[in-house]
């Protein structure tokens, strides 16, 4: 075999390199292919820090941000329309047996929970012995003891119907939502008259001091946020 005979050794081919003679990819659909009547490019995955929608509900049209009023996540206040119509209506559907069971929360509403539910308790329970040390005090100063226990008595009622809110609430009722929301606004109230009528030292519950109206306004910040937001949402739709 002569040397004009042996066989060279192939070039390993670079990658993307074109074959002499090969055809170009096809990066367009040739012309008069076009996608059938009702057909949606998928929708785009959510950026960093953006939200998935809740489930059961849909995507954002393409190009459309996440995150927007009217989407689920987004922020959008609309008055309640699943309104108690009776008595039933209020009280909770199983009861007070699954109070301590948070099972299908998102964490900002497993959070707001609980502190609504043991500031409830802890209201009922300072407003017991509110009742107590008004009692007491018509014996040093009986127009202010009037005063210092009907303050009292509101906050009682308050913390009472905080627990029976707060487990509308975890049933997804937004109309418990917005009371526990009017509830915070009433404690920084409480907490005002209660540090000027009675020193704040009556033991009212969570509405008698300014540390109580933090916890509470906390609480309700986190019934609003994004994600709370579209658990709500989610729990509408399946109404």
């Amino acid at each position: 075999m002569s040397n004009s005979e042996v066989p060279q050794p192939q070039q390993p081919q670079q990658p993307g390199a074109e074959q002499p003679g090969a055809q170009p990819p096809v990066t367009q659909p040739p012309a008069g292919n076009v996608p059938p009547a009702g057909y949606e490019p998928p929708p785009a995955y959510p950026q960093q820090g953006q939200a998935y929608p809740a489930p059961g509900q849909a995507y954002p049209q393409p190009g459309q941000p996440y995150n927007q009023p009217g989407q689920p996540g987004g922020f959008r206040f609309e008055m309640p329309t699943d309104g108690p119509r009776n008595f039933n209506d209020v009280m909770p559907k199983a009861g007070f047996s699954g109070m301590f069971s948070v099972t299908g929360l998102p964490t900002e509403l497993k959070v707001s929970y609980w502190i609504w539910l043991i500031g409830g308790m802890l209201g009922v329970l300072g407003g017991l012995f509110g009742v107590l040390g008004s009692l007491a005090l018509f014996v040093v100063a009986p127009g202010l003891a009037v005063v210092v226990l009907l303050l009292v008595l509101v906050a009682l009622a308050l913390a009472a119907a905080q627990i029976v809110l707060v487990l509308k609430m975890k049933e997804g009722k937004e109309w418990a939502r917005l009371a526990l929301t009017i509830v915070a606004g009433v404690s920084l109230v409480l907490a005002v008259l209660g540090g000027s009528v009675g020193g704040g030292g009556m033991g009212q519950g969570i509405g008698n001091n300014w540390l109580g109206f933090l916890i509470s306004a906390a609480a309700t910040v986190l019934m609003w946020l994004p994600n709370s937001q579209a658990w709500f949402n989610a729990a509408k739709g399946r109404a």
